[in-house]
């Protein structure tokens, strides 16, 4: 099996990840609040790229409808704070538990992403805000399926059969990612920031059930999701026009599709830009204020993470519940 580079090129899946953005970048220029959920919807395929058959391009629609019900539910969840935290800490719970099960197959998914998603909902701030990203999310992921199709079909994914983690350290490890994501929405809402679940989204998104792959990568993760909400952030704070994001949203989604095979943590810097831009749609107030609001959130977030990963399994190991680390899913 040949390695794959640190950072892969394709011109190919950069000119499927360009006919991936046009709907975003058309919709960005007359609105960019219906613009940049669409961009979010076809993240999925983007990731993807074309290295696989037509029947595996169709998953894309299972995960953008995933990403658009988790916005969803954060939304309904955003106006009781209370309620929101508690909720995301037993859902981190609930999902790594459903996920030491190889026959869940939505489940990790649902780790890696849902989660992370249901924080972003709590930045929409109310349901009817977060059905309508919802629905543009979902439409797409949709879209970028059809596309998919005029495309030649690559050779099937081989994916190394994931092994079956026992209950109790995937348990431990929905601790670890429930309370890193519930420490940091209880820091937003109790600060009062505008985007409230921005920490407990970074977090989760940095945060992995691997603990030897967030060792040896997990910095690398860290910066790029780091990166991509600086770089979000920066976009924002110059207040564009609409037709400039609409650029933006296309270079993106070309380089993200382009770098899709790369080694290193290169997508998550592309992904987080545009869902954290689709959070700063509107924003009210002074750049320089909210700039370093979701910078510091950002870095909350991460910190929390990766302090999470070594204290949690550290206390499980201290009071005997086993090798809380080797044995999950990889």
């Amino acid at each position: 099996m040949t390695a794959r580079a640190p950072i892969a090129w394709s011109w190919r899946n950069a000119a499927y990840g360009a006919s991936l953005a046009l709907p975003a970048t058309i919709g960005t220029v007359f609105d960019p609040s219906l613009g940049v959920p669409l961009a979010v919807g076809v993240l999925p395929a983007a990731a993807l790229g074309l290295r696989s058959t037509r029947r595996e391009r169709a998953m894309v629609v299972v995960v953008g409808a995933l990403a658009g019900f988790s916005i969803f539910l954060g939304a309904v969840l955003a106006p009781c704070p209370v309620l929101a935290v508690v909720a995301l800490f037993g859902l981190c719970v609930v999902v790594a538990v459903m996920a030491s099960n190889p026959a869940r197959r939505l489940a990790p998914l649902a780790l890696v992403l849902g989660l992370p998603l249901v924080g972003a909902g709590f930045s929409e701030g109310s349901w009817d805000r977060g059905l309508a990203a919802a629905v543009l999310i979902v439409g797409g992921s949709a879209y970028a399926w059809l596309v998919s199709l005029l495309w030649p079909a690559g050779h099937a994914i081989t994916r190394t059969p994931r092994a079956a983690a026992s209950r109790t350290s995937m348990a431990v490890y929905g601790i670890q990612i429930g309370l890193a994501g519930a420490i940091g929405a209880a820091l937003g809402f109790a600060w009062g920031a505008d985007h409230p679940g921005w920490a407990a989204t970074s977090a989760l998104l940095v945060s992995r059930p691997d603990h030897r792959q967030l060792d040896a990568r997990g910095w690398g993760r860290a910066v790029s999701v780091t990166g991509g909400a600086i770089l979000a952030c920066g976009v924002a704070a110059v207040s564009p026009a609409a037709a400039v994001i609409a650029v933006v949203v296309l270079v993106i989604l070309a380089l993200a599709t382009g770098t899709s095979g790369s080694r290193w943590y290169v997508f998550p810097f592309f992904s987080t830009t545009i869902v954290l831009s689709m959070l700063l749609i509107g924003e009210t107030e002074p750049a320089v204020h909210w700039f370093l609001e979701r910078v510091g959130l950002t870095l909350v977030g991460v910190a929390l993470a990766l302090a999470a990963a070594w204290l949690v399994p550290t206390v499980a190991r201290a009071v005997g519940v086993g090798e809380v680390n080797a044995d999950r899913g990889r």
